[in-house]
């Protein structure tokens, strides 16, 4: 397959930050109106991202008054598929108490002085969550690796009280990848491991659980036509869904990982490499 022999896509699957967003979490025009173009030819936008439900409407608003108006999110790297438009969640794939438990043993042993947090999926029907379970809940010696942290400190026996979606490490000062390096041998299977960043923070989720199994869920229980998908990305936690595309795109700027893992490497988010891309069809 070459770029030119392939296509139009019947569906666009886009990670968020880094691929779909400018450095400022940004929209462009131009973005904006390849998007707008693909809805009118029958073609949807599908949020793919690390991203919780939480944190769609940041992304989704840009486009709700649009055609192109983003229907589904496929969050938390696969383990929550969310119907944006209803404010539901579809579909859940969460580490229950007991492996949470064991992969902080697994996680203490590799790489000791990590600190844990856990992403959990709230109340199911609802991105709003059940009040009395915290979404996101960290322990003290969890250093957050963005800024404006929305969490919940709990002791370290709390963390494991309910089932989480994800299973966060962090160590600052270490690279991500160096983290899942180390870690991954000692897991035996319990976990999938993957990274969004690369300063010293990895996520932990069911095994077999990705974006890419995320979009296969969406695609086999909805009206949201899968069957040439194209897929954007730029970092490791995007590597299945480029895979499993029909056509895979990198951003330029993309973890090397990514790119050797797409079919093609598109300019970065910042000179709108996701639009120059589908202007080819739209």
């Amino acid at each position: 397959m070459t770029r030119e022999s392939w296509g139009p896509p019947t569906m666009i699957a886009s990670d968020v930050d880094g691929t779909l967003l400018d450095d400022n979490e940004r929209l462009t025009d131009r973005t904006r109106n390849a998007l707008e173009r693909a809805r009118g030819a029958g073609v949807e936008l599908v949020l793919a991202t690390g991203r919780p439900p939480r944190w769609i409407p940041q992304v989704a608003d840009q486009l709700a008054d649009s055609s192109a108006a983003v229907r589904y999110a496929v969050c938390a790297n696969g383990a929550i598929v969310y119907d944006v438009a209803a404010d539901e969640i579809l579909h859940v794939n969460a580490l229950v108490p007991e492996v949470l438990r064991t992969l902080s043993e697994v996680i203490a042993e590799r790489l000791p002085g990590a600190g844990l947090a856990a992403e959990r999926v709230g109340s199911v029907g609802s991105r709003r969550g059940d009040a009395a379970t915290p979404e996101f809940v960290a322990t003290a010696g969890y250093e957050h690796a963005w800024l404006n942290p929305d969490h919940v400190q709990v002791g370290d026996d709390e963390l494991f009280e309910a089932a989480a979606v994800k299973l966060l490490a962090r160590v600052p000062g270490m690279s991500s990848r160096d983290m899942a390096d180390r870690l991954r041998p000692a897991l035996g299977g319990l976990a999938e491991v993957t990274y969004s960043i690369g300063t010293g923070l990895i996520e932990l989720a069911v095994p077999n659980t990705h974006k890419a199994s995320g979009l296969a869920w969406l695609a086999a229980n909805t009206d949201v036509d899968g069957r040439a998908p194209i897929a954007f990305g730029d970092m490791p936690n995007d590597i299945e869904m480029l895979v499993w595309a029909g056509l895979g795109v990198a951003m330029g700027h993309g973890d090397e990982a990514a790119l050797a893992a797409a079919d093609e490497v598109a300019r970065p988010n910042y000179e709108d490499g996701l639009a120059q891309v589908l202007e080819r069809w739209f």
